[in-house]
């Protein structure tokens, strides 16, 4: 199996709403993130993948680790995610850009309902759940 290793954010408004992405021609939703680049810190990256996906630049002291995790890819087949995911909070209105072609504030309570990545429900929402974000 092929390892990708990337960066997620778990971003939540002051409302309590999550921000989820959905890249162009798949349909599962999840983290904004991506890949790291070789040399590249996980936080780098993020900072990095966030301006780029949906228009929002932050410094990296604005992450707040969460933990690393790994799931099954969600969009490619026989891949497995090795993900540092990080918290933050942020008021933002998402542009989606890049490969991202819809980015949405959800209810934590709507998100079970939607198509959602492997990473996002069986690791990033039951430590949301328990308040480790």
């Amino acid at each position: 199996m092929t390892i990708i290793r990337i960066a997620a954010a778990l971003i939540e408004d002051s409302s309590g709403r999550l921000l989820l992405v959905r890249k162009t021609g798949t349909r599962f939703f999840m983290q904004a993130g991506g890949k790291i680049e070789p040399g590249e810190t996980p936080a780098a990256a993020l900072v990095r993948e966030l301006d780029e996906e949906i228009g929002l630049a932050i410094a990296e002291d604005a992450l707040r680790p969460v933990g690393r995790f790994s799931a099954a890819a969600a969009n490619e087949p026989g891949h497995q995610v090795d993900a540092a995911v990080f918290h933050l909070c942020v008021d933002h209105d998402p542009v989606p850009a890049a490969e991202i072609a819809e980015a949405i504030w959800v209810d934590v309570d709507s998100v079970e309902a939607m198509p959602i990545a492997p990473l996002l429900r069986d690791h990033i929402l039951p430590r949301y759940r328990q308040g480790l974000a």
